[in-house]
């Protein structure tokens, strides 16, 4: 995957990409963000949630936001509630991207959302998208009809027309706002050494989970709006959608991802997009929230989905939603984390946090314990005192016999973090048993307090010099 463009500080022009479902608006998302960054397929109705992304358009830099098809629909239902999504984001643009079909012609669809786009009072860029060939040219001239000014035809699947767009989206952005020279370049504070460590940028969160977990409810009461589609339908989320929040001192970059089923009931075509898009998300984090319902305790796809956030080297926070329906919340709780200490030892005292995310209880405690399992991920243990105890631990258990011969392991370093990961040296050290790899892994974890992150033990034997004598 790409990295993102680089992004100044401050805020960015906002535009949003609007119009009726299938007309490839997120197809032109992902040409104007320079990467597949929205799910695409052929259709209607993909997106559900809104998405943003970096863009960089003639030297400037832009929030571009792909929304879900407008739509009539009653208030209260799927549809209804990705319309007002989209109106949501449409309130907040500085230039709306209005697309249409050229290939289907004009719909009353588009005529009806045509008029209220009018009224929003916002500046209004007609794109008539599918225009490639004669036929097409021709058809985006219909578009006059729409009285939004003069269409631009383009394909955002083959790219054509898209450099006249960037052209005419830097035309219509507001002013670029000057900073004052000496805020520019002011020195960044120096940090003292007894201050912990804290994230250069924003910390990256994943939240994961089974659908209909209350993953999204989640993200929508940590930032204190709708912004995620929420709902009693199981599966909402189809996208991974990212969002930053700002909690203190610390920066988050929070997404939410659609829920994780058993491989054999996966059987489309866009669930299967769906969940590549999840797993994509999970690699570039740094913390996995993994929420679980309360209610049900812990079933085996959420084991299989806290091996995964292992297998990929995360830290991870067990959050347990819906805590306000639990009776017997003791026994509940020890039931859990039970589950995860004898199926997945690597999980052993991952941060445990409570909450309803549809009430806001006590969900307040989530990002302080998302911030403290990254501390604990970045850990770095000193070599003195590393082999110090791995001595401690050699005379307690000495180390196994293997085809008759004991091995000689001689010290142990730390090589990163991110997960912490160690090498032990020594004669044959690489055939070491498992067993004593695991005796090894719970000492650390213990003596050097990394609770709840994987910790990653390699060996390296030495070589015999006239071995091959």
């Amino acid at each position: 995957m790409r990295p993102l463009p680089p992004v100044p500080t401050g805020d960015l022009p906002v535009v949003v990409i609007a119009g009726r479902p299938n007309v490839g608006k997120s197809t032109l998302f992902n040409r104007l963000v320079g990467r597949r960054q929205a799910l695409v397929a052929d259709t209607p109705g993909v997106t559900r949630d809104r998405k943003e992304g970096v863009a960089l358009v003639r030297g400037r830099h832009i929030r571009l936001i792909d929304t879900a098809g407008l739509e009539e629909a009653a208030p209260d239902s799927l549809f209804g509630r990705m319309r007002a999504s989209s109106e949501s984001a449409v309130q907040e643009a500085d230039l709306i991207l209005f697309c249409i079909d050229a290939r289907a012609g004009i719909t009353p669809a588009d005529e009806h959302f045509a008029q209220w786009v009018r009224r929003q009072n916002r500046p209004v860029l007609l794109i008539a998208n599918k225009a490639e060939g004669r036929q097409g040219t021709a058809a985006a001239l219909e578009a006059y009809a729409l009285g939004l000014g003069d269409p631009l035809g383009l394909s955002a699947e083959h790219g054509d027309g898209v450099t006249d767009l960037m052209w005419e989206i830097a035309e219509r952005l507001p002013p670029e706002k000057v900073e004052e020279e000496e805020e520019a370049w002011a020195p960044e504070p120096e940090l003292s050494e007894e201050e912990e460590i804290r994230p250069t940028g924003p910390l990256k969160v994943t939240i994961v989970g089974r659908p209909n977990a209350g993953k999204s409810t989640l993200l929508n009461t940590l930032l204190g709006e709708e912004r995620m589609i929420t709902g009693p339908e199981p599966g909402l989320t189809r996208d991974s959608i990212a969002v930053t929040l700002h909690d203190g001192d610390d920066t988050f970059e929070i997404v939410d991802t659609a829920g994780l089923r058993k491989k054999a009931r996966i059987d489309e075509t866009l669930e299967k997009m769906s969940v590549s898009a999840s797993i994509e998300a999970l690699k570039m984090a740094e913390v996995a929230v993994l929420v679980l319902d309360a209610t049900l305790g812990v079933h085996e796809q959420d084991l299989q989905i806290a091996r995964l956030i292992e297998r990929e080297g995360r830290a991870c926070v067990l959050a347990l939603n819906k805590w306000d329906a639990v009776e017997d919340r003791t026994a509940t709780r020890k039931a859990i984390l039970d589950r995860l200490s004898i199926s997945l030892a690597q999980m052993r005292g991952v941060p445990v946090v409570t909450f309803s995310a549809l009430t806001g209880s006590a969900v307040h405690k989530l990002l302080p314990a998302v911030r403290d399992a990254w501390t604990v991920w970045n850990a770095r243990v000193p070599t003195g005192a590393l082999n110090r105890w791995f001595e401690e631990m050699l005379e307690r258990h000495q180390p196994p016999l293997v085809d008759g011969r004991r091995l000689k392991l001689r010290y142990m370093t730390q090589v990163k973090a991110r997960p912490p990961t160690f090498v032990v040296f020594g004669t044959r050290a690489e055939q070491m048993p498992d067993d004593y790899k695991r005796y090894l892994v719970n000492g650390l974890r213990e003596e050097f307090d990394l609770p709840g992150v994987p910790i990653r033990l390699q060996t390296r034997g030495t070589k015999n010099p006239y071995a091959n004598n």
